[in-house]
């Protein structure tokens, strides 16, 4: 479990095809405290550490296909920046809203607006999401928790305050970039209890 509050900028050492994709990841983490089989939230997406190189200061992650097909990752490539979270221990401060890790979908940038320092980022949700994200709601873009500004159909505004440009890769990205994407779990929940209540 996470909360979509961004502790680390990882890069993308290297990335192995063979089916599956296997990719080493730099970090600035302490992996003296990362267990073989620990969580990390890569963009949004939990992963598995599988191997660790606290010499190189990184740590491997083993991507299956369905996993690719749902999220960005067929994008990173050697270089890729990637935005870093810890799972949650017992007793962390809980800054965020509740992320399991595991993307919906991908929403796409439409149009990025500067404000008095901030960018209002305006996204695309796929048909299915839409109905999930709501006004002051949240949402869960590429691992950053966000609140929900405005919601027009299947778009939805969101404000990225300067320390959160400065602390994750959102400042890298232009219109028609494809962003993980969860949604709020209370809302996947309501969601279902209604379709049931409707059913009665």
């Amino acid at each position: 479990m996470f909360t979509g509050i961004i502790t680390d900028i990882g890069t993308i050492i290297s990335i192995e095809k063979h089916g599956d994709i296997r990719a080493i990841i730099k970090t600035s983490f302490n992996l003296d405290d990362v267990a073989i089989g620990a969580s990390i939230a890569c963009s949004g997406v939990c992963l598995t550490v599988v191997e660790k190189s606290p010499i190189e200061a990184s740590f491997a992650v083993d991507i299956s296909l369905e996993t690719i097909s749902r999220t960005n990752i067929g994008n990173w490539q050697e270089g890729s920046k990637i935005n870093l979270e810890r799972a949650m221990c017992l007793g962390d401060e809980f800054g965020g809203h509740i992320v399991s890790g595991h993307v919906d979908g991908l929403a796409v940038l439409e149009d990025i607006k500067i404000i008095d320092g901030s960018r209002s980022m305006s996204f695309s949700a796929p048909n299915n999401l839409a109905m999930f994200i709501a006004e002051k709601g949240s949402v869960t873009l590429d691992g950053v928790s966000l609140t929900v500004n405005e919601v027009d159909g299947n778009s939805f505004k969101v404000n990225i305050i300067p320390h959160t440009l400065e602390n994750t890769t959102l400042s890298e990205l232009l219109p028609g970039s494809k962003v993980n994407l969860e949604i709020d779990m209370l809302a996947r929940y309501v969601a279902r209890i209604a379709e049931f209540s409707a059913k009665g």
